[in-house]
């Protein structure tokens, strides 16, 4: 409920009577002035949509935005004050606002706090808002995660009856920006778990054996927060290939990730395990094995209803008129989930840079989403041009027939 009553009343009026032009630029006046800029643009752009030429609307809007209007000549500029006295102006500044900005240099004596055990080291253990039904498209993906996770913690019953455990891994693979952290985000919403991130920089360190503490112990922070799903993001830098491994310390990694993998280490029950990848064919073979990440799910480009979804999610916010969605889910075929934004964001760049130039506010427009498409261009196509000749040449064991099956639809096979 909003602070201002007067605004609440104003949008429940406009609820009821939205053709109300006058009404609604009030509300956005109003709503300027409380500081909400976000609603006032949304509520001069519809008043645009209704009446591109209104004067009142287009001022409205420029504020929203803050376009400069035209300024008298500012004065001339005072000098700059003197420096403090002293040998060293900038330390005599440093310590006048020591008790606001840090020392830029630590100085002999300092000493860091000693590490209180790990009380004191910070795990990013989440709880996403997401949920799948956010996760526009992928069907076949989502089916395949019910299967593996969601159907089994939604029928304790029936989990107990077939002997399902709740524990397992599944890694997605697939080119880059297509979704495949969000929708590890979306699975933890779903199962109402919590959500913990692990990447290659969250575990190497220069002395040896920490790598492989910091591993261990994140392991054990999603352990603790079980349910949890435990994200193993670029699992490719993590869990390469131990065979072309140079460093022995980067195959005492692999090792270790494997124990933590099978419940050396400590009872995984309620850890579900989601790897993303680009590059499957990367990945150490071990970790592909039955009870590790033994189930590999293909996330592919949007297809045409994901595609629609994901620019109707990053238009809606932003003043659009006119715009043919069909059109341009038509023309961004091996787009990116990533890539859509990207052009969304491009094209409210044209409108904007339009805007401060002529000194009229306008709408986001078809020209403009067309004029980013020239130069917005799918980033995915470098990929399946590799994951072909992995397809064809490298497909052992039928590992990869989902993408063959996918190649061949598409006619790129």
């Amino acid at each position: 409920m909003s602070a201002d009553p007067v605004i609440d009343s104003l949008l429940v009026a406009l609820d009821a009577r939205p053709d109300d032009l006058p009404l609604r630029l009030h509300l956005a006046g109003l709503l300027l002035d409380a500081g909400r800029g976000g609603e006032a643009i949304a509520q001069a752009g519809q008043a645009l949509a209704r009446d591109p030429g209104n004067v009142q609307a287009q001022a409205l809007m420029q504020r929203a935005l803050g376009v400069p209007e035209a300024q008298p000549s500012p004065p001339a500029q005072c000098p700059a004050p003197a420096a403090p006295a002293g040998d060293d102006p900038l330390a005599a500044y440093e310590q006048e606002l020591a008790d606001v900005v840090p020392p830029r240099f630590a100085r002999a004596g300092d000493e860091p706090e000693p590490v209180q055990g790990d009380s004191d080291r910070v795990y990013d253990v989440e709880s996403p808002p997401v949920r799948l039904a956010d996760v526009g498209g992928m069907a076949a993906v989502k089916e395949r995660l019910e299967l593996a996770f969601l159907g089994p913690l939604r029928n304790p019953e029936l989990r107990r009856m077939y002997g399902k455990s709740l524990r397992g891994g599944l890694m997605l693979y697939g080119p880059p920006g297509c979704g495949k952290t969000f929708l590890a985000r979306a699975v933890a919403g779903e199962m109402g778990a919590k959500f913990v991130s692990l990447s290659i920089v969250d575990v190497l360190d220069m002395w040896i054996g920490n790598s492989e503490r910091n591993l261990h112990e994140l392991f054990e922070a999603a352990r603790r927060s079980a349910p949890c799903v435990l994200f193993l993001d670029e699992i490719d830098a993590l869990g390469h290939k131990r065979s072309q491994v140079s460093s022995s310390s980067m195959r005492t990694l692999g090792n270790q990730l494997l124990a933590e993998l099978d419940g050396m280490e400590g009872d995984n029950e309620g850890v579900f395990v989601l790897a993303a990848t680009n590059t499957p064919w990367d990945v150490d073979p071990a970790l592909r094995r039955p009870g590790r990440l033994d189930r590999v799910v293909l996330v592919l480009p949007p297809d045409a209803e994901a595609r629609a979804a994901i620019l109707e999610y990053h238009l809606r916010e932003r003043p659009i008129a006119n715009i043919d969605l069909r059109r341009l889910v038509a023309a961004t075929e091996d787009y990116s989930g990533a890539d859509l934004a990207h052009l969304c964001e491009t094209a409210a760049e044209f409108a904007m840079a339009d805007s401060v130039r002529t000194g009229t506010v306008r709408m986001i427009e078809q020209r403009d989403l067309e004029r980013a498409l020239s130069e917005v261009r799918p980033s995915t196509r470098p990929w399946l041009s590799t994951a072909r000749n992995v397809a064809m040449f490298a497909n052992e064991g039928g590992v990869y027939d989902d993408l063959v099956a996918y190649l061949k639809r598409r006619k790129l096979l």
